[in-house]
């Protein structure tokens, strides 16, 4: 079985390859003309895209899938119209492709500068929500690259109703059909093939749930651009406002609770524990489960007992974990120490704090005064993303166009020879 995955991986590896060559050299008009073919295209396919949606529907209904899954999963009109607009939007973002940057004479009269360039071909390996297939194949043309797009079998109807749409488009924009290639079958071998596909495949991203990536990252033989936990943290501290504390904290934990930029732990200040009775009971009337230190307990009698491993979850639901620190650097400590390096902020008016915080707390977003759920590519201005990483290398945080190129050397001469 593994054998004849492999064989169904080499082919598309060997298509997609093809045309990550051809995208190098592709202007701007025609991927932004795709792009813009493809959001006309789901607009007047719509019909098809949604009776293949409802095969899904149907099937997630007699598997029993959850029900948050189910709505993941869901298209409507509404929804795809959102897709379109999408499409739309990252046709209207700046290219990325061929920017030169950091230009510099040299003493021996030789220029030396980058030139930003695709990464090759992205292998892109998500579950549930049929509309990455679009979201992720746009930011993958965009950025000049060939896609292999490996959507989650409870989708695969819905995914190929889009990936044809897609391919169509970049056909009548003259663009390679091959720079966006789905993998039409559920054998679950075919990932495992994805995986070790080094020879054609420069990059892997996972976008789904924790053993999904963690599977992803363990098994692949190819770098991967991912994070795993999105356990992230408000710090209360002495010196902060009072009622933006409040805001910011509640802001954080409810605004949506099933995402990684969510707060999962609230940090407090010993001297900024007047603020605590009214998060706590603001949080207990929305429904959220609070759980604390002992300090935190004896504020509320609904405040449950946090323990060991409360501090390092990810709860991703009406639940938080709430510790009374001695100070910024307990606080600071604690987040060394659980944080998974996704998003983490501080409150305060205190200068040196906030100057403190943002340097030493090591995540690939750090706040000063703002909600954890701003860690999000839209908000930071890149148009949209394709994941947010919490690696180091190549790049960190939200995932959009840039993230999405590398840089190269270039060197502009006049005839210099080294003596």
């Amino acid at each position: 079985m593994m054998s004849d995955a492999s064989q169904v991986i080499e082919v598309l590896g060997i298509r997609a390859k093809s045309a990550a060559q051809k995208m190098r050299l592709m202007e701007t008009k025609h991927k932004d003309a795709a792009l813009k073919i493809a959001a006309r295209l789901l607009r007047e396919d719509m019909d098809d895209v949604l009776a293949a949606n409802a095969l899904d529907m149907k099937a997630a209904d007699e598997h029993n899938l959850e029900a948050a899954l189910k709505d993941r999963l869901a298209l409507n009109p509404e929804r795809v119209e959102a897709m379109a607009q999408g499409l739309e939007e990252i046709a209207a973002l700046p290219d990325p492709v061929g920017a030169i940057s950091d230009l510099v004479y040299r003493p021996s009269g030789i220029q030396v500068g980058h030139m930003r360039v695709p990464l090759g071909v992205i292998g892109i390996i998500y579950e549930s929500r049929p509309n990455v297939t679009a979201d992720a194949a746009a930011l993958c043309l965009k950025s000049g690259n060939a896609a292999i797009l490996r959507g989650g079998s409870e989708a695969i109807h819905s995914n190929q109703a889009i990936a044809l749409i897609l391919r169509q488009a970049l056909k009548e924009a003259g663009v390679p059909e091959d720079a966006v290639q789905l993998i039409n079958q559920t054998d679950r071998a075919l990932v495992g093939a994805l995986l070790a596909a080094d020879e054609y495949v420069d990059v892997l991203i996972p976008r789904g749930g924790k053993s999904l990536v963690s599977r992803v990252s363990q098994d692949a033989k190819v770098p991967v651009i991912k994070h795993l936990d999105g356990i992230c943290h408000v710090y209360i501290d002495k010196d902060a406002d009072r009622e933006m504390a409040v805001d910011i904290a509640l802001n954080a934990k409810t605004h949506r609770y099933g995402v990684c930029n969510a707060m999962e732990t609230l940090l407090v200040h010993q001297d900024a524990m007047d603020c605590l009775p009214v998060i706590i009971k603001r949080l207990l009337d929305k429904g959220v489960e609070v759980r604390g230190c002992d300090k935190t307990q004896a504020l509320h009698q609904h405040v449950l007992a946090a323990n060991e491993e409360d501090w390092g979850t990810e709860y991703l639901a009406p639940v938080l974990s709430i510790r009374v620190v001695d100070d910024l650097e307990q606080a600071i400590v604690h987040i060394e120490q659980y944080s998974s390096a996704h998003t983490e902020t501080i409150v305060t008016a205190n200068y040196d704090a906030g100057q403190l915080f943002l340097r030493q707390v090591d995540s690939s977003s750090v706040m000063w005064n703002a909600s954890t759920r701003f860690a999000d590519g839209f908000e930071y201005g890149l148009g949209a993303e394709i994941g947010i990483s919490t690696d180091r290398l190549h790049v960190r945080g939200p995932v959009g166009l840039e993230g999405l190129t590398t840089q190269k050397w270039i060197v502009l001469g006049h005839g210099e020879v080294r003596g």
